[in-house]
C-alpha cells in the first residue's frame, strides 16, 4: 500500500501513532463528545484532531487508554477502528445514540449491542453477508455488569445498523420505500431493540482484525412509541452511555491485569 503520511509515522486518517493511542479506545462518533469523555480519565490530553477523528489519551487505573471520534456511519468508523488497531489498540467500545424500536425502549435508556443486522454496506467489503455481526463476549458482558452496577436502565439485544438516517425516519419518501417498511416490520418482529449506524462495520471489521469491540447507546426517543401515541420522551444527555462505557473500561482493564498475572 502507498504510505500517503510520507513517512510521518502518523495514520493517513486520524493523525495518531502508536505513541499516541492506549490499548483500550472509546469510540464516540461525535468529535466534540470526546473531550467530555476524556474527562473521566487521569491527566488526559488532547493528541489530535484530523478531519471527523478528535483523539485524547490518559489513563484508568494506571493504564493507558484512549478516546477517538469515528463520524458517523460505517466508513469511517472502519477507518479508525483499522488505523487505531494498527497503533496498537486492542480493545474498542462504541458509545453513541440511537433510536428505541421496542415499545419498552424509552428515551434515556441504554442499549447494549449483543448482535448487528447488517443493513449497511462497509461491512460488506469485509465479510460475506452469512458472518454475523457481534461484539467481544467480554466488553459486552463488562458493559452490562457496569450498567447493573450504575443502576441505568437498560437493555440488552440486537441492534439494526443502516447507512441513510433519513431513509429510517421517512422511508417512504424513498425510492425503496418498499423495502425499508418491509424489513423494517421484520426487525421489530424479530425483537430488534434500536438502531443506529456504526456496530456493524465495527463488529465485522473487529472480527477481521481479531481485537475486541461492544457497543452501548443513550436512546434518544423511540419513534414506534409516538406512532402508537405512547408517551416518547427525547433525552440528549449521553452521560449514562459514556460512564456504562468507562466503567466497562476499567472492568476490562482490571480482568486482563488478573489474567496476566
Amino acid at each position: 500500500m502507498v504510505d500517503y503520511t510520507e513517512g510521518s509515522g502518523k495514520q493517513y486518517h486520524t493523525g495518531v501513532g502508536p505513541e499516541d493511542i492506549g490499548k483500550y479506545v472509546i469510540l464516540p462518533g461525535d468529535p466534540k463528545r470526546c473531550e467530555k469523555i476524556a474527562q473521566y480519565f487521569d491527566d488526559p490530553k488532547f493528541v489530535a484532531d484530523s478531519r471527523e477523528y478528535v483523539t485524547y489519551t490518559g489513563t484508568l487505573l494506571g493504564e493507558k487508554v484512549s478516546v477517538t471520534s469515528t463520524g458517523i456511519g460505517g466508513p469511517s468508523a472502519s477507518i479508525a477502528i483499522e488505523e487505531l488497531s494498527k497503533c496498537g489498540a486492542h480493545t474498542f467500545l462504541r458509545v453513541g445514540t440511537c433510536g428505541g424500536m421496542q415499545e419498552e425502549v424509552e428515551g434515556g435508556d441504554v442499549v447494549i449491542a449483543s448482535g448487528a443486522i447488517r443493513m449497511e454496506g462497509t461491512s460488506r467489503e469485509f465479510a460475506p453477508i452469512e458472518y454475523p455481526a457481534v461484539p467481544h463476549v467480554k466488553v459486552m458482558n463488562a458493559m452490562i455488569a457496569a450498567a447493573e452496577e450504575l443502576k441505568f436502565r437498560h437493555h440488552v439485544g440486537v441492534v439494526q445498523c443502516k447507512d441513510s438516517f433519513f431513509g429510517q425516519h421517512e422511508p417512504e419518501v424513498m425510492p425503496v420505500s418498499y423495502e425499508l417498511e418491509n424489513k423494517w416490520q421484520a426487525w421489530i418482529r424479530m425483537g430488534c431493540l434500536a438502531s443506529e449506524m456504526e456496530s456493524a462495520a465495527l463488529f465485522i471489521a473487529g472480527s477481521f482484525l481479531r481485537v475486541r469491540v461492544g457497543s452501548c447507546f443513550l436512546v434518544v426517543a423511540n419513534q414506534e412509541r409516538a406512532k402508537k401515541g405512547l408517551p416518547n420522551k427525547q433525552v440528549h444527555d449521553t452521560a449514562p452511555a459514556i460512564q456504562t462505557c468507562v466503567e466497562a473500561v476499567k472492568k476490562l482493564i482490571a480482568d486482563d491485569k488478573k489474567s496476566a498475572s
